[in-house]
C-alpha cells in the first residue's frame, strides 16, 4: 500500500493556518472539494464533524487521522496537512496537534476504509517519518516524504 495512490500533491496542505477544529477540517477538506467537483463542501465538513462528536481522531503525539464515510464515493481519497504551531483537536493526551491525514471513504468500504487507517496511524509512529514532516518546509518535500511509503 502506498500513500501516493490515494493522495496528489494538490492535496496537501503545508502550512495550515486554521486555529480549531472545525476550521481545520474545512481546510484540509477543501482541496479534496475542488479537485473532486462531485464532492459537496457541506457534506464533507458535516460528516467529519459527525465523526469527531462521536470521539476525537486526534490519537495523541502530535497526530490526528480525521475520516469520514461519503456516499457517492467510489474511491478512498486523503488529504495531508501540517500545522508548525499546532491546533487544540481534542486529542487523546490533550497536546496540540501538528500533522494531520484525512481519509474519505466509500459508505461501503470498511475493510479498505479499516486498513488505510491503521497504515496511516503504524507510518505516524515512525519517528523518523514523524520528524521529517515537522520539519518539511514545502509541500513538495512532504510530498516527497510521502511518495516514499
Amino acid at each position: 500500500m502506498h500513500l501516493a495512490d490515494f493522495l496528489s500533491p494538490d492535496q496537501i496542505v503545508a502550512g495550515l493556518v486554521s486555529r480549531n477544529k472545525t476550521e481545520v477540517l474545512d481546510e484540509l477538506a477543501a482541496p479534496l472539494v475542488e479537485k473532486h467537483d462531485f464532492l459537496d463542501r457541506n457534506e464533507v465538513n458535516n460528516v467529519l464533524v459527525s465523526r469527531e462528536n462521536l470521539g476525537t481522531t486526534g490519537i495523541g503525539d502530535g497526530v490526528a487521522i480525521p475520516h469520514g464515510k461519503i456516499a457517492g464515493l467510489d474511491n478512498i481519497l486523503i488529504s495531508a496537512g501540517l500545522s508548525r504551531e499546532g491546533v487544540d483537536f481534542s486529542a487523546l493526551d490533550h497536546k496540540p496537534v501538528h500533522i494531520f491525514f484525512l481519509v474519505l471513504a466509500p459508505e461501503k468500504s470498511a475493510g479498505k476504509h479499516l486498513k488505510i487507517l491503521a497504515f496511516i496511524s503504524r507510518l505516524l509512529q515512525d519517528p523518523d517519518f514523524k520528524d521529517c514532516f515537522i520539519n518539511a518546509q514545502s509541500r513538495e518535500e512532504l510530498w516527497k516524504l510521502i511518495n516514499r511509503v
